[in-house]
């Protein structure tokens, strides 16, 4: 009998990447202002199409496409563009044309992916190769981290009751998922005012009843442990 073989990650090719200095985490929502020529008609396609593109966050490097004025003249004259390997996908929930030249989308994040090989064409466009990660498991959230979660309710309710009108601008959607440690691990680091490398950090950690001890941990240090 033949032994069974692992499954094999999903591999997308072709996938455009954004790369930004900020963490999109699965779950989350961003925001986000297109104006540059690169990005228009790939957020066009993405739109029409229903597929999604992938959000990495910047190491180096500026989100908008900047002249290098130290660049050798026979080489490219852009500033250098690094990104961390780990990203995620960004699907495009609403799309608004104010004016031409500017698109403003909101996007929902999905799965985690790592890159596996990268290339960026001649008028700046990333695309890559990607394997996705698997959807993460449920993991509960155990009693020493009730307050935690609590926490994030109370936050929550503020942000309602302050902007009782603008629920879809409110940074924390639903589904809420309140029994659930990466979910509530990943919507606290969208809010906590941390570094990026450290968020980058928090978003790439696989085991997610560790990354919420890891944000109660910040939250102790910051004064909102959520305690009675």
């Amino acid at each position: 009998m033949n032994s069974a073989r692992p499954p094999q990650a999903l591999t997308l090719s072709q996938l455009p990447l954004f790369p930004l200095q900020t963490v999109l985490f699965p779950g989350g929502w961003l925001p986000l202002r297109i104006f540059e020529v690169r990005y228009l008609d790939m957020i066009g396609r993405c739109h029409k199409t229903g597929a999604p593109f992938g959000v990495v966050c910047l190491s180096e490097g500026s989100e908008v496409r900047k002249i290098d004025p130290n660049a050798p003249a026979t080489g490219d004259a852009f500033a250098k563009e690094v990104f961390h390997p780990v990203g995620t996908l960004a699907q495009i929930e609403h799309l608004d044309r104010p004016q031409p030249g500017l698109m403003m989308i909101r996007c929902r994040g999905l799965q985690r992916f790592h890159l596996s090989q990268r290339r960026q064409l001649p008028h700046g466009l990333w695309m890559a190769d990607v394997q996705l990660d698997e959807a993460e498991s449920v993991v509960p959230v155990p009693d020493h981290l009730a307050n935690t979660r609590s926490a994030l309710q109370r936050v929550l309710q503020s942000l309602h009751e302050r902007n009782p009108d603008a629920l879809g601008q409110i940074p924390i959607q639903p589904p809420y998922q309140w029994d659930d440690c990466g979910w509530i691990a990943n919507r606290w680091a969208e809010l906590l005012p941390a570094p990026v490398e450290l968020k980058q950090r928090l978003m790439t950690l696989d085991n997610p009843l560790v990354r919420l001890e890891l944000v109660s941990d910040l939250l102790d240090k910051l004064g909102l442990d959520g305690g009675p």
